[in-house]
């Protein structure tokens, strides 16, 4: 009877870890699925990134491109989001481009998950949610919280030492780093793939200006700036002034020639595009934040900054408030509306039009499920 009972207990353990290798499985498998976005009428058309670089066919590297365009020719735009999954305004920002704007003149390039990789998995020991959901008229939107870095099962194992695409040398797990591996490389990694894809496409389209839309740690020195490669410091002047105007305080960062892989600087070298990254204050990515937690990721409130802020830790003001992730992509939308507008200014030649992009200022008011079509939509 004893080895009855414990064959019993022995297959009903066996059971229970099946039953629980399984329901793992299914979360794990969640994360691979890509959320649905829903274009405006304005979309010309949807690509894949292998369409500017085959070698991307059939790899998880792989992701849409949005293109609008209007019927008179102008000036082309490249915005990219997603470049790290764990930066949601960015991504975010994207989002709402695609779902909202018309371009009458000139073509847009919107590519939200650059790094779709990224979106497949979260950052380890972080603790940090699967993703989050913003309100909509209609329902619940979720939109995926993923990794700063490639997926390791994508693309293993990290080299000691990295030496990427520009000579630059860096430790092993930055060859995962999307905004590290430019110009990229046809043969190279699965992440300097991609970066050479980007690369690939900013040439085919021959774009004119380049927006690469990013978020950092409130105590990141580089934050709430306005990062430009050296031909661009017109353009990133003139929209400082306007930004200031309306109420949003930038820094001017000037692209440093000693850091080598990163879009703002390889962009303008290699492709001498207008070369533009926007970075926000994220507290849900920074080292001084408190537990993981949605409220964190969405009202970006946390009483760890609210001190830190008070010893002058901090390069922004955080009180109880926090920062918002509205505030965030508000913050990144009207800074792509006055570069748009200032790049009108500097090149009346290459104009480019655009209706129905989401305001700042409705966005901080109104919130910005109010611009994301709502989940039931086909």
């Amino acid at each position: 009877m004893k080895g009855l009972k414990d064959r019993l207990i022995s297959g009903l353990l066996l059971l229970l870890s099946l039953a629980l290798c399984f329901f793992s499985t299914q979360k794990f498998r969640e994360q691979h699925k890509k959320e649905t976005l829903f274009p405006s009428g304005g979309l010309a058309s949807r690509e894949m990134l292998s369409s500017y670089f085959p070698g991307l066919i059939d790899t998880p590297g792989d992701t849409e491109v949005y293109i609008y365009g209007g019927q008179n020719p102008g000036g082309n735009i490249l915005i990219l989001g997603g470049a790290h999954p764990n930066e949601p305004a960015g991504y975010v920002t994207a989002v709402l481009l695609i779902e909202n704007i018309q371009v009458s003149q000139g073509k847009i390039i919107v590519i939200p998950r650059a790094n779709n990789s990224g979106f497949t998995h979260s950052e380890p020991q972080e603790g940090n949610l699967r993703g989050y959901s913003l309100e909509t008229p209609g329902g619940k939107r979720f939109f995926r919280f993923g990794s700063r870095l490639t997926n390791p099962i994508h693309q293993w194992p990290d080299p000691t030492l990295y030496i990427n695409p520009s000579g630059q040398k860096l430790s092993g797990q930055e060859s995962r780093n999307l905004n590290r591996c430019y110009p990229g490389k046809p043969k190279g990694y699965l992440t300097e793939k991609i970066a050479f894809a980007i690369m690939e496409i900013i040439k085919k389209e021959k774009i004119d200006l380049a927006i690469d839309l990013h978020e950092a740690a409130p105590e990141y020195p580089v934050v709430n700036a306005i990062v430009f490669h050296e031909n661009s410091a017109e353009l990133a002047s003139y929209s400082l002034m306007e930004l200031q105007q309306i109420g949003f305080e930038f820094r001017l960062e000037l692209s440093p020639n000693n850091l080598r892989g990163l879009s703002h600087r390889e962009w303008g070298d290699h492709a001498q595009v207008m070369a533009i990254l926007l970075e926000t204050a994220n507290p849900s990515q920074g080292r001084l934040k408190g537990k993981s937690s949605l409220s964190l990721i969405i009202e970006g409130k946390d009483r760890n900054y609210s001190k830190a802020a008070k010893f002058g830790l901090l390069f922004v003001p955080f009180d109880g408030e926090g920062i918002p992730i509205k505030l965030r992509v508000a913050r990144h939308l009207a800074a792509i509306k006055i570069l748009l507008s200032s790049f009108n200014e500097l090149n009346p030649e290459k104009r480019i039009e655009v209706n129905h992009m989401p305001s700042s200022s409705q966005v901080k008011l109104k919130g910005i499920g109010q611009f994301l079509c709502p989940p039931y939509r086909k």
